[in-house]
């Protein structure tokens, strides 16, 4: 019985590391401001990039575009991270209804 769960974690392990591996690829978007601002993100948390537009910059006061900016990475950091949640839900088997996901991501 031993060898056979020390064969599944090992195929969860691998299958994780792949998902891992993937996550550059796959990407998020996050805005803020009726998506005056927005941000893509990767599943590896990293923001790639930050649109602005142009009209904001010209009529608001300066802590308001802050504003944006900081809710548009909050919105994308967590949409990656429930993107990498859900995968790594789906690579486990486990129970698509199981509570709490994974925390920490």
């Amino acid at each position: 019985m031993m060898p056979d769960f020390m064969k599944k974690a090992q195929e969860l392990q691998e299958k994780m590391a792949k998902i891992q591996e993937e996550a550059g690829s796959r990407t998020v978007q996050g805005s803020a401001g009726g998506q005056m601002v927005t941000v893509t993100v990767n599943g590896r948390m990293e923001v790639t990039s930050l649109h602005i537009e142009p009209q904001i910059l010209k009529n608001e006061d300066p802590s308001f575009v802050e504003d944006l900016i900081v809710a548009a990475l909050n919105d994308g950091l967590k949409k990656a991270r429930d993107l990498m949640a859900q995968s790594l839900l789906e690579a486990s088997g486990l129970p698509p209804g199981l509570s709490g996901g994974f925390p920490g991501f």
